[in-house]
């Protein structure tokens, strides 16, 4: 009788610590913190301020944005310009002598063959953008990457707010290469050495269409954080594909998200941040569906959905 009794207080105890221990672990579980939503802007914030300008990027910041997104390209002095094309743009751009880049000239205006003064001599915000009618006009001449980190900096060091992350896209194409840009290897070896000279490199992602920019990057350090974007209709895995490591980011069109990416991506632990969602309708959808983040050109109104959402939640 002894023994038995024994043994029903020794289940007892047994079957306690356990409910204890389950109690504690979901506890432990309940109390991680789920990492915060990714609200990138998109150029800076080109809805409203010159793309890809010192001004957007503080305009941003200011905000309370997660990350920075911009684009880079290499002058011929080996130097990162933040630029979304390798040339001065006949949407936005103009000669230092005021007239309008036209389109028929704007592919012979290589960045890649221009030295900082050169590229300086151009503005890219006083004509505006047809396709933002709100963005101000605002003279601004394409900035090196260098600056911009120098001005982030400055500012942060004035402001309360955490570190601003950093999304920098290698605009590289195959046909494009020692033309516009550099081969890759050595296109994406200047990028993370300014990247290293800053010491942002834990806060940095580097983003390309071109699967050979990752891969080089992905082989000069494998620690960088690294972004897929997408445009096609290709299968996650086919476009994973033309990769040899798995990246970070999967970064599609936001119009190619759905629940089974979603699923998909999760499997392998990889985040979806899709671009460029404007539309406070496809913001909503896109965290409905559990999207990382998402790259916007109206940071203001994306960070007005995200907080909206939270508090319903």
């Amino acid at each position: 009788m002894n023994r038995i009794f024994l043994f029903i207080i020794a289940v007892l105890v047994f079957m306690g610590l356990s409910n204890t221990a389950s109690a504690e672990q979901q506890m432990a579980t309940q109390a991680k913190p789920a990492a915060p939503f990714d609200l990138q802007g998109h150029r800076g914030a080109r809805g409203v301020l010159p793309e890809n300008t010192i001004a957007a990027f503080l305009y941003a910041l200011e905000l309370g944005v997660t990350t920075l997104e911009m684009d880079a390209v290499i002058n011929a002095q080996g130097h990162v310009v933040v630029s979304h094309e390798p040339w001065m743009s006949a949407s936005i751009c103009s000669h230092p002598n005021g007239d309008a880049v036209s389109k028929e000239e704007e592919m012979g205006l290589k960045i890649y063959a221009m030295s900082d003064a050169d590229v300086a001599g151009y503005d890219c915000g006083n004509r505006g953008n047809a396709r933002f009618p709100e963005q101000q006009k605002t003279a601004s001449a394409k900035p090196l990457l260098s600056e911009v980190f120098a001005a982030v900096a400055e500012a942060e060091a004035h402001s309360q707010r955490q570190p601003v992350q950093y999304n920098i896209e290698i605009k590289s194409q195959p046909d494009g290469d020692k033309i516009f840009h550099p081969t890759v290897d050595e296109y994406a070896k200047i990028l993370i050495n300014t990247i290293k000279d800053h010491g942002v490199v834990e806060r940095t992602a580097i983003q390309s269409f071109d699967p050979r920019a990752l891969n080089a990057t992905h082989t000069i350090d494998s620690s960088i954080t690294t972004v897929l974007l997408v445009q096609n209709r290709d299968s996650f895995q086919k476009n994973l594909d033309g990769l040899t490591f798995l990246p970070n980011i999967y970064s599609p069109y936001f119009k190619l998200v759905n629940a089974e990416l979603i699923s998909d991506a999760q499997i392998k632990n990889i985040q979806v941040i899709p671009w460029t969602v404007n539309q406070e309708e496809d913001m909503r959808k896109m965290i409905g569906l559990g999207v990382s983040g998402f790259i916007t050109d109206f940071p203001k109104r994306g960070l007005g959905i995200v907080a909206e959402l939270e508090k319903k939640q």
